[in-house]
Formats: C-alpha cells, structure tokens, sequence
C-alpha cells in the first residue's frame, strides 16, 4: 500500500473484514522493533461481557468461571 499525501493509507477490505474495521473505527499505531504496528481499540465490551449480563446473575464473573470449571481461581 501507499501513503497519500496527508499520510491516510488503505486498510485492504480482507483486513477490514477479518479484524471488524469499520469506518469510525479507533486504531492506535505503536512503534515496534520491526516498524510500527497497528492495533484496532476495543472500545466496547468484551464478548464475555456481552454475553453475562443474559445470565442475571448478580454474581462476579470470576465466579460464573470457577463454576464452569470445577476450580477455584
């Protein structure tokens, strides 16, 4: 890929998909040995946390693992 005059690069589509790019979306570029790196923020709720509040249960989730299983953290 280039980088436009304004530094705006294109992220290829296949990229887009498979990582949940959106226009809108946040990503941050960090600097890394090899170059830089771009990572997408995650600025919602993890799966799990998606998913928990279906169970209402007002219980620590560290809990909810424990008992799925069979040990204690």
């Amino acid at each position: 890929m280039k980088v436009m005059e304004r530094g705006q690069i294109t992220i290829p589509k296949e990229y887009r998909d498979l990582y949940g790019i959106k226009a809108g979306s946040d990503l941050d570029i960090l600097p890394v040995e090899e170059g830089l790196l771009l990572v997408k923020k995650n600025l919602g709720k993890s799966p799990f946390q998606e998913v928990f509040g279906i169970l209402e249960k007002h219980i620590a989730s560290d809990s909810v693992i424990e008992d799925l299983r069979g040990l204690k953290i």
